[in-house]
């Protein structure tokens, strides 16, 4: 019972008894939690815009100011990191104005017609129904017979958006406090993620040293062999996933406004975004867009989901595969397994997570396992 040992019985039994205190007041300790979190959220969230907004600063001061350059002065190496800062963060305002100047008058005037688009593409539906199933007259008697009243529905869409309007303006103080909140939360994050960005090198020398002052060396080594792994991966899954939504979007634009589909600007857009989500997303934005079709030609509907199936064919065989590739080194199947499970935990947020996650824990699972074969001496 020397001096270490009854150090290690003493932390025991305090780490014993503060879970236990921490059970028995479990509502207590998850508002601390709760707190806690809301505290230190902006500089979570600027953590998250810092990661962004470094794979393109990166890209910029690698290829316009990097060390296979010209022989340049100080004044250019000091204002180098700063330039490339600004750039990244206009390219990424840019990319948001374009996309925002595209979809929300295109959402207007989509919403402003609606109650028309559903009653013309109520009756064309039926007048296609009718050419196409002539022969056919209990599919045609049941097309006649669905009593679709268009205004109707509209009104009730209006009576529901009257309500929310109603419900937010009556609790006015609430909605302008979250506002605010919020608003406060990105400005603090969004500062300290430029903070983070001009001085990472300054600050990742400091986090190891502190490292090493606190912890055995090993565990320092490995911690920052996962760390290195994961911003890797993470940063090669996002460049590659940009990438091939936006060549995936203009196929669909270019396409579309060859063989004169409506909405083609929308759609390219729509399905770029959507396309951000693994597997499932670009499935999503075909539904929403086959649906705006639907309303103008049931006709161009279909074929609008043949041309789906042919660029996706293109999309996932060719181009998929160059573009991103083995960017995760993760198997097919364990991707369906993290867009599944990251889906059904924390949404659309969650599928773009876990796909890198999973591929980081898979390599580590990948080299723990080698190096215990390697040691047993079995081949395989």
């Amino acid at each position: 019972m020397d001096k270490k040992n009854m150090k290690n019985i003493m932390l025991l039994i305090l780490f014993t008894v503060l879970l236990y205190v921490g059970l028995q007041n479990i509502n207590v300790v998850l508002d601390v939690l709760a707190s806690a979190i809301g505290l230190v959220f902006p500089f979570i969230l600027g953590g998250g815009i810092a990661f962004v907004l470094n794979v393109p600063m990166s890209f910029i001061e690698r290829n316009l100011f990097g060390k296979g350059k010209a022989q340049k002065s100080k004044t250019a190496e000091k204002l180098a990191r700063p330039l490339s800062l600004i750039l990244s963060i206009l390219l990424v305002a840019l990319i948001i104005m374009i996309v925002g100047f595209v979809v929300i008058p295109e959402l207007g005037r989509t919403a402003m017609g609606l109650g028309k688009g559903i009653e013309t593409g109520i009756q064309n539906l039926q007048r296609w129904i009718d050419s196409t199933f002539q022969q056919n007259s209990a599919i045609v008697e049941w097309a006649n017979s669905l009593d679709l009243q268009p205004q109707k529905m509209v009104d009730s869409i209006l009576q529901v958006l009257r309500n929310g309007v109603n419900n937010i303006l009556s609790s006015t103080v609430t909605v302008t406090m979250g506002i605010v909140n919020t608003a406060a939360n990105v400005s603090i994050g969004f500062v300290f993620a430029c903070y983070i960005l001009v001085q990472k090198e300054k600050l990742m020398v400091q986090a190891k040293k502190a490292l090493f002052a606190l912890f055995p060396r090993n565990a320092v080594d490995y911690f920052l062999h996962v760390c290195t792994l994961a911003n890797n991966t993470f940063s090669r899954f996002v460049t590659g996933q940009c990438i091939e939504a936006v060549i995936l979007g203009s196929m669909f634009f270019v396409t579309m406004t060859i063989f004169k589909f409506p909405y083609a600007m929308l759609v390219g857009v729509l399905i770029a975004f959507t396309a951000l989500i693994p597997i499932f997303g670009a499935f999503i934005g075909c539904v929403i867009s086959a649906l705006l079709i639907l309303l103008v030609s049931p006709m161009k509907a279909l074929l609008f989901l043949i041309l789906f199936l042919v660029l996706q064919q293109i999309e996932g065989n060719l181009i998929y595969p160059h573009v991103v590739g083995g960017s995760v080194g993760l198997p097919s199947v364990w991707v369906l397994v993290a867009v599944t499970v990251g889906g059904s935990l924390m949404g659309v947020v969650g599928m773009l997570i876990f796909i890198p996650l999973v591929s980081v824990l898979y390599a580590l699972f990948r080299e723990w396992m080698y190096k215990s074969l390697k040691k047993k001496g079995v081949r395989v």
